[in-house]
């Protein structure tokens, strides 16, 4: 894939997003994008990603039997079905119905990258996909936007699905991406093994989001008259 050697652009946080051009592919490993491959696989109808709580409660009240799943600093927001949680969420309780999901990163990335041609997310469950849809599309410009702590610390964890995404784009997949991604738990994912907080980062939340390729599929994201739908593609 040499055409794309010099058309690939590794972009950060919120601001990243907001400078993505091309096919952009918002990256949120701990937990948005992983939770939203998993959502896919238990079946639920539909993903309408947004930005506020506020829009998360307006949507709520417009689509029947919706299920509203969300955090702000990792917690579940006041008033939700669920938090970011893809351990804690049970099949029988999504399955059929539209997801209302805003999370403190990787949902603000989608409404902030207005200048993207196209938007899919990314994370390491998915990760293969995603480079196999950008090859298929063929775009001139690839946007990899980690998205981050909050959209606004850096993330090893999103920084290491982007430059795995990146390799196999080039050709030259990293050999070592199994180590790196095991490295995760003592760099980038500790909290998820801090016995104090297991009610918020479970560790079952880290061990289902390092599953590396374990989804065929990407989620694309697609603009509507009243805001955007994530679809399994």
């Amino acid at each position: 894939m040499d055409k794309f050697m010099n058309q690939i652009k590794i972009l950060h946080l919120i601001e990243g997003a907001k400078q993505a051009e091309g096919l952009t592919v918002i990256i949120d490993v701990f937990r948005a994008f992983s939770l939203e491959c998993y959502l896919y696989d238990m079946g639920v109808k539909e993903i309408r990603p947004v930005g506020a709580i506020e829009e998360a409660f307006m949507f709520k009240k417009e689509f029947a039997d919706s299920v509203l799943i969300g955090e702000r600093g990792g917690k579940k927001c006041e008033g939700f079905d669920y938090g970011n949680s893809p351990s804690v969420i049970q099949w029988d309780a999504v399955k059929g119905k539209t997801v209302i999901h805003t999370t403190s990163a990787g949902t603000q990335g989608i409404v902030n990258a207005e200048a993207a041609s196209e938007i899919i997310t990314g994370s390491l469950v998915n990760a293969k996909a995603v480079a196999e849809y950008i090859m298929h599309r063929n775009p001139q410009t690839v946007s990899l936007v980690c998205m981050g702590n909050g959209g606004i610390r850096p993330a090893k964890e999103d920084e290491l699905c982007a430059e795995y995404i990146k390799s196999i784009l080039e050709g030259n997949e990293l050999p070592d991406i199994e180590q790196r991604i095991a490295d995760l738990r003592y760099c980038g994912g500790e909290h998820f093994f801090d016995e104090n907080r297991q009610d918020v980062f479970p560790q079952e939340d880290f061990w289902m989001c390092i599953r590396y390729n374990t989804f065929p599929f990407v989620i694309r994201i697609d603009r509507e008259e009243n805001g955007f739908v994530a679809r399994k593609v």
